[in-house]
């Protein structure tokens, strides 16, 4: 038996991500037409043998999250469940913090998935890749190559070329070490809370030797139990003939900004010429003109003269007239882009109205395209006092007038402009 478990982190991460996530969760957001968390969920339910899906978290369960599960639930015919944390506890913390619920069943193996990434999932890869290397009670790392200025930006991984055994692990080090890259996706065994309780006991055992002058108990406890999987136990483990490393082959990517949604977007897109043909809209007669590919929901009304595409993403009761061009674009439910106006690089907020012949255009923050390994800059938001050329977003329920120009802006929800803008963050 195998269960899967989903680090879906809090609403104080993912503030890269504003201020889409002021609307809903972030692991929430919908990426190429489905919820970020529904590609993890699908690839959990595909391995045969999974009894059960835990997300981990501290969100306050909220009615969008209770909603997802239900009908995930319903549609994967598996369990899901929501654990909440009462503080976060880090990416060990809340494994250990719920060993017990994870554990109970006797699952011989469980997988570990961050929300905040884009992968093919090759998790039946992953298993058998974990039966053939290393002992029975080894633990395996997905990984990816990356070229030699970004992999600073990722756990680097030194592994034995042979084996693939990890030797040497460092979390964004300083000077290169690796090209390659942990994924932020895994696969342990239970044998893994042995060494994630050492060092709770260490964390314990520190406190009692240093502790915070006026700190709570509660605050000391949370100080044990707050765990980090890469820095605390990872760079343990490397050497040791416990940890391995299978690498991918497939496409991967972080999401923490908005930017890299759009990416992420289009990699799942070209990932349901395979898994998912029913999802990607077709050229038919009466219908909009779609170039590359496209999802629409079925909910959206789109005037046939409208051109979409690559690389774009339709909500539920979108509202599309006639000769508006989108290009490289999400835009979530609700949503209206009236006559000829333009969208390109941008994410359009739920209820937002684009007017007539407006433009909405920001830049696109894609990997170089000419290096096989570049990956998505995490860009910072601003560079040198001036706010870094990336896509534009339109928060929710934001009007824009005819025959204006947005271009690299962020919106905030709410906002009705009355001219163009450029470069600005709109508050």
């Amino acid at each position: 038996m195998l269960k899967a478990v989903v680090l879906i982190g809090g609403p104080q991460k993912g503030t890269r991500f504003r201020p889409l996530s002021f609307e809903v969760p972030k692991p929430l957001f919908p990426v190429a037409g489905v919820p970020m968390l529904q590609h993890h969920i699908e690839a959990c339910a595909k391995v045969p043998n999974m009894k059960e899906i835990l997300l981990i978290g501290f969100y306050q369960p909220n009615e969008e999250l209770t909603r997802f599960l239900v009908n995930a639930q319903q549609q994967f015919k598996i369990s899901i469940r929501y654990l909440q944390e009462y503080s976060a506890l880090g990416t060990g913390g809340g494994l250990y913090h719920f060993r017990d619920q994870i554990v109970s069943g006797n699952p011989e193996a469980f997988f570990v998935l961050n929300a905040d990434v884009c992968s093919a999932f090759p998790l039946t890869q992953m298993l058998t890749f974990q039966k053939e290397h290393g002992e029975p009670n080894s633990f395996v790392i997905l990984a990816a190559t990356a070229n030699r200025k970004q992999s600073l930006n990722y756990g680097c991984i030194v592994a034995k070329e042979d084996t693939n055994e990890v030797q040497h692990y460092v979390e964004k080090p300083s000077t290169f070490v690796s090209d390659i890259i942990n994924c932020g996706i895994y696969l342990f065994n239970p044998d893994i809370f042995k060494h994630i309780g050492a060092v709770f006991q260490k964390n314990q055992q520190d406190m009692l030797l240093y502790p915070y002058e006026g700190e709570e108990q509660n605050n000391g406890w949370h100080r044990a139990e707050h765990i980090r999987l890469e820095q605390d136990i990872f760079t343990a483990l490397a050497g040791q003939g416990k940890l391995y490393v299978y690498k991918t082959p497939g496409f991967w990517s972080q999401i923490k900004s908005a930017g890299s949604a759009i990416y992420a977007s289009r990699l799942y897109l070209n990932q349901y010429h395979t898994s998912h043909p029913e999802r990607l809209a077709s050229n038919k007669e009466g219908g909009p003109k779609i170039s590359g590919n496209v999802y629409i929901h079925p909910t959206a009304t789109i005037d046939p003269t409208a051109t979409l595409g690559p690389n774009v993403s339709i909500g539920m009761g979108v509202t599309i007239g006639a000769g508006v061009r989108v290009r490289e674009s999400i835009i979530l439910h609700n949503a209206t882009l009236q006559d000829h106006c333009c969208v390109l690089n941008s994410i359009v907020g739920w209820d937002s109205t684009i007017g007539k012949w407006a433009r909405v255009e920001g830049t696109p923050s894609d990997p170089n395209p000419n290096d096989p390994y570049a990956k998505i800059d995490s860009e910072t938001l601003f560079r040198e006092g001036k706010l870094t050329p990336s896509i534009t977003i339109l928060g929710c329920n934001v009007s824009i007038p005819s025959e204006v120009i947005i271009l690299n802006s962020i919106v905030l929800p709410h906002k009705e402009l009355n001219r163009s803008f450029k470069n600005q963050i709109i508050l």
